[in-house]
């Protein structure tokens, strides 16, 4: 397994794993599929923000962060995200991947790093909390998607220096 900044070239892997993650499961609350070029243009404006893991060549999860509230109070706070496909799972990808996200929010400032999870998904809650996230908040029938109220929960990780 490699970890490794992600390129324009991922795009169209990183939009598989995403998109079928939109249609199939409630991981995630938005039902608006991405494009390759979209996500091309998120690997361009984060840079090493955009981390992927590569197994045999083909790209099997990624993780990367963005803005977590506007205004300058919260320049220190990032939300990211992590998603992997059902090949990279349960290889040690997720933990690679969050590890070294870590390393780069930390490099440029980032202070914590908060995870918006929805409670439709018990394995990221469990993962977020076996890295030293912790839970600091749930917020009841906040998303909807399938005809379904569903909660979100808040973790997060202060990031200390290394």
């Amino acid at each position: 397994m490699i970890i490794r900044p992600a390129l324009p070239r991922d795009a169209a892997e990183i939009a598989e794993i995403t998109n079928s993650i939109i249609r199939e499961t409630l991981i995630t609350f938005t039902t608006t599929e991405r494009s390759p070029e979209e996500i091309a243009r998120d690997i361009d404006e984060r840079g090493l923000a955009f981390q992927v893991a590569e197994l045999d060549g083909r790209v099997v999860g990624y993780a990367t962060y963005g803005g977590f509230r506007s205004g300058p109070g919260y320049a220190h706070s990032r939300e990211h995200t992590i998603l992997l496909a059902s090949e990279g799972r349960g290889r040690g990808a997720g933990r690679a991947l969050i590890r070294t996200l870590e390393e780069v929010a930390r490099s440029q400032g980032v202070h914590v790093l908060v995870a918006g999870i929805s409670a439709e998904n018990p394995g990221a809650i469990s993962f977020h909390a076996a890295v030293g996230f912790e839970a600091v908040g749930r917020m009841p029938e906040v998303g909807h998607k399938w005809g379904r109220w569903l909660d979100l929960v808040l973790m997060q990780k202060i990031l200390a220096p290394e």
